[in-house]
Order: structure tokens, then sequence, then C-alpha cells
């Protein structure tokens, strides 16, 4: 996880630049392949252009306005007859090109019909990917599992607790949290049993973390003595077996 504290009356996709560009830049040194996905805060030309430059994949949400919902008028009518329970979506890929856009690109919508709900619910995403328009979808709904990380973040290490009356304070306070966030990943990713591996982090912290012990000293060794409510014997153990495996970098 990376961050960046900014104050809080500019725009929330305000340097985007400077986080998302210096990452695209490391993963694709390593030889991996970069797809981004963000939400309408990030429906920028600028963006877009800077990902196609860099030949990076992208889907990002853009707000709906009166063109785009010209272009799928035809989904926007209710089915006849009684309305499924079940929601109808369907989906349509087209070209489009925004008065503020050099070039016309790919834009996929999706229009869901409820049961309950008069008017259907419809969403536009402009993207790079050559697959299929549920598939563009599907993909671009896996955001929500950031989101989940993100809220770990703050239940874990308390990302968003900054009470100081500095703002550098407050930076420096976010980075620690950062650093304690990483820190606890690596550790699920690097020392946890497979049983236990997908584990969020506030989990960890209320079944493996806190948890009562007492340490008793006698003249030659030491009793570690914990309560076993989560944290048992023998995942105690498998924990230290594997953090003792894991190689010391060399120097």
């Amino acid at each position: 996880m990376a961050v960046k504290l900014r104050p809080g009356n500019v725009h929330s996709a305000e340097d985007w630049d400077r986080v998302l560009l210096p990452e695209v830049e490391r993963q694709q040194k390593q030889d991996k392949e970069v797809v981004v996905r963000a939400d309408a805060a990030f429906a920028k030309p600028e963006l877009y252009e800077a990902l196609e430059g860099r030949d990076v994949k992208y889907a990002i949400r853009i707000p709906s306005n009166d063109t785009l919902e010209q272009a799928v008028a035809e989904l926007l009518r209710r089915p006849v007859g009684r309305p499924s329970h079940k929601p109808l979506v369907r989906y349509q890929s087209f070209r489009y090109q925004a008065a503020s856009w050099k070039i016309a690109r790919r834009v996929v919508a999706k229009v869901e019909f409820h049961c309950e709900e008069l008017f259907p619910r419809v969403g536009f995403i402009v993207t790079n990917l050559g697959t299929d328009s549920r598939a563009v979808v599907r993909f671009y709904n896996k955001r929500g599992t950031a989101e989940q990380w993100i809220k770990a973040g703050k239940e874990a290490v308390k990302l968003t607790r900054l009470s100081c009356h500095r703002f550098r304070a407050n930076e420096v306070r976010l980075w620690l949290s950062v650093i304690a966030y990483n820190l606890g990943n690596l550790w699920r990713r690097l020392g946890l049993p497979k049983r236990i591996d997908t584990w969020s982090l506030p989990s960890l912290q209320q079944r493996l973390i806190r948890t009562g012990g007492r340490l008793v000293k006698h003249a030659r060794y030491y009793w570690l003595l914990l309560a076993e409510g989560h944290l048992t014997r023998s995942l105690f153990g498998a924990i230290l077996r594997r953090l003792t495996a894991l190689s010391v970098p060399a120097g």
C-alpha cells in the first residue's frame, strides 16, 4: 500500500501521477503486465493518455451524461411483462469521444433492472481492454477488493487517525501506519500457515496478536504461557517454523 497526505480542500484525484506512474514503471521494470482500474474521480483524459503511452490497460468509471445515455437508449427501456425477481442485466460497447478527449475511446455500458425499482441502474466504463463487455465490468467490479483492503487498514492500524495539529506530524503518522500495515501483510504472506493466510489484518489482530499470556522465569529457562483461543499450540508452532525457514538476505 502507498499513500499520500494532501490538504482536505483538493480533488480526490489530485497528484495522481506522483503516486500511480512511479508504481506502474516499477512493475514494468520487473516485466509485469499492469492493468489499472479506478472510480469516476480518476476519469481524466491526461490519465488515459499517460496509461496509453506506457502500454497499460485500464478500466475507469466515467460519469453519466446525456450523450452516453442516448447511446444506450434502447437498453433503458424496461422489458414488457411482469418483472423478474432476478435483476436483468444488459451490456453494450461503443465508441465515444468527450469534448476534452483527443481521440475516441471504447466505453462499456451496464444497465440493470431491479424488480422493486422504477428506473434502471446505469454505469459507464472507459477502457482499452479487448475483452467482451461482461468481462470488462467483472474486472472493474473487483475494485471493491481494494476498498476492503483500505477498510482493513483503517481498522487494523488506524490509517485515518490523524489528530495532530501540524500537517507534517500527521504525514509522518500516516507513513508509520502504512509501514505497520505493509509489515502485517508481509507477515501474513510469509509467516502464516495456509489455513489462516486469508484472514484479514483485523482478524489476525483479534485472534492471534491480542492474546492473553504470561512469561514465567526460572533459573535456566523461560515459559511463555498463552491463552488458547484461536492461537493454539499447534498453530503457534507452525508460525514459528515458517518464520524460521525464511532465508536471510545476503549481507
